[in-house]
C-alpha cells in the first residue's frame, strides 16, 4: 500500500502542473483576445479564479511569487504574494538605497483588497485593505508602495481614480466564481 501511496504523488503533482499551465494559456489566450481590439461589440470573455491565479503566477515579476487572486464579494478583490522588494526594485532597473535594502530586506507577505468598479469604458480601482507581514499599512504608506513598487512595473496603473481600460472594454463583472469582461463600443 505505501509503494502506490508514494508512486501516486508524481502523479498528482504532474496534473496539478498541467492543470495550472492550461489555465495560463487559458487565460493568456483570452487576454490576447482582448489586446487584439477584433472583438466584436457585445463579446464577453470570462476568466475563471483558476485562469486568474495561474495567470498572476505566471506573469509575476521578478521578486513576486505565490501571486493569489480571490474575488471575496461582487466587485471585491483580494491578492496575495511573497513579496521581496529589494529584488523587485534591482528587476525595474533601481537599486534600493541602504535604508531601504535593510528595511525591506527579505520576502514578505503581501495582501490587497480593492474595490473595483466599471462601466462605459472605465474603471476604479479602491485599496480597501493592505498589509505587509502581517501590519496593516494605509494612507501615505499605500501611496509610496504604489508610487515606487507598482507603477515601475505597471506604469499605466491608477489607482484611487477612473481610468480609461481601453480595448474597448465596457466593463468588467467581478463575481466569486469569475470575472467576465465585457467588449463594447
Amino acid at each position: 500500500m505505501r509503494k502506490r501511496v508514494i508512486w501516486t504523488i508524481p502523479v498528482l503533482f504532474a496534473a496539478a502542473v498541467a492543470a495550472a499551465s492550461s489555465d495560463y494559456l487559458s487565460a493568456k489566450r483570452k487576454i490576447d483576445q482582448i489586446e487584439s481590439d477584433r472583438l466584436k461589440a457585445g463579446t464577453r470573455l470570462e476568466l475563471s479564479q483558476r485562469e486568474l491565479n495561474a495567470y498572476a503566477q505566471q506573469e509575476a515579476p521578478d521578486g513576486v511569487r505565490d501571486a493569489k487572486v480571490q474575488v471575496l464579494s461582487p466587485g471585491v478583490v483580494a491578492g496575495s504574494a511573497l513579496v521581496d522588494f529589494n529584488k523587485l526594485r534591482r528587476a525595474q532597473g533601481y537599486q534600493p538605497g541602504w535604508l531601504m535594502s535593510k528595511l525591506l530586506q527579505g520576502e514578505h507577505p503581501v495582501s490587497v483588497t480593492a474595490r473595483i468598479r466599471s462601466g462605459n469604458g472605465r474603471a476604479t480601482v479602491d485599496v480597501q485593505r493592505a498589509e505587509i507581514s502581517g501590519i496593516a499599512v494605509d494612507g501615505r504608506t499605500v501611496e509610496f508602495l504604489v508610487q515606487n513598487f507598482i507603477v515601475p512595473s505597471y506604469p499605466e496603473a491608477i489607482v484611487g481614480q477612473p481610468f480609461d481600460m481601453g480595448h474597448h472594454i465596457e466593463r468588467l463583472d467581478v463575481q466569486p466564481a469569475a470575472v467576465t469582461v465585457l467588449i463594447g463600443r
